[in-house]
């Protein structure tokens, strides 16, 4: 399913309640990779329409077949009032997207310093945890680390961009110099993170031999940027 079949089936599905379709994420920004990254949108309604929901089931149903998440999706009212619930995902919508249908959502909506620099804290140390997890669950298999590298990338990136926003510069659209950035700014070393970016890119693919040391990296970047989060004050 394209982004225009999605557009049109979820007109069909929701009719007139529905106001806008917002794309955002690796897709606008330029990082998107086909067959491995997926398609965020942003759905916003006038009101959730209880008696179109099985059709709107199908509708994500093939959707989601294709690799993708299901639409992030609010009424008008929720979508104005929630920044302050999710401010790292409301700063990343409102930085890159494009609209494909109806009017732009994203005006008028801003996102406060404070509520952002406990979101963004909070996202590092749960990620810190996952690949804790992770990495025990892999133990010395070399494909499982290099899967974990893989499968954690994107949302680092996330937090990463919550971190640049923080600091109050804009973040680098491109992972390489946006993990670059953030390292210097926390005292951590970029090159596990740069690699990562390489392999996921298809430029430089890790190998099993390397997975380990990229991994203890990757765990140790993180865990320097817990701390230096824990120091910062908005």
């Amino acid at each position: 399913m394209t982004l225009d079949e999605l557009v049109g089936q979820l007109k069909a599905a929701y009719g007139p309640t529905l106001q806008s379709v917002i794309l955002y994420g690796s897709a606008v920004a330029g990082e998107h990779i086909a067959k491995r990254s997926d398609y965020n949108v942003l759905v916003i309604l006038d009101a959730v329409p209880l008696d179109r929901l099985a059709a709107v089931g199908a509708v994500l149903h093939a959707w989601g077949e294709a690799g993708n998440p299901a639409p992030m999706t609010f009424t008008a009212a929720e979508w104005k009032s929630s920044a302050d619930v999710f401010p790292m995902e409301y700063a990343d919508i409102l930085e890159r997207h494009r609209v494909l249908y109806g009017p732009d959502a994203t005006e008028g909506i801003q996102v406060s310093r404070s509520d952002l620099r406990l979101q963004v804290e909070q996202q590092a140390l749960g990620k810190l945890l996952h690949l804790r997890r992770g990495a025990m669950a892999a133990g010395n298999d070399g494909k499982e680390q290099i899967q974990l590298i893989e499968a954690s990338l994107s949302a680092l990136m996330v937090v990463f961009r919550g971190v640049i926003r923080l600091d109050g510069a804009v973040p680098s659209q491109d992972y390489s110099a946006l993990s670059e950035d953030v390292a210097r700014r926390a005292g951590f070393d970029s090159k596990p993170f740069q690699r990562a970016v390489s392999h996921v890119r298809g430029t430089e693919k890790l190998n099993r031999d390397d997975a380990t040391a990229v991994l203890a990296g990757y765990m140790a970047g993180m865990e320097s940027l817990v701390a230096w989060l824990d120091r910062f004050a908005a």
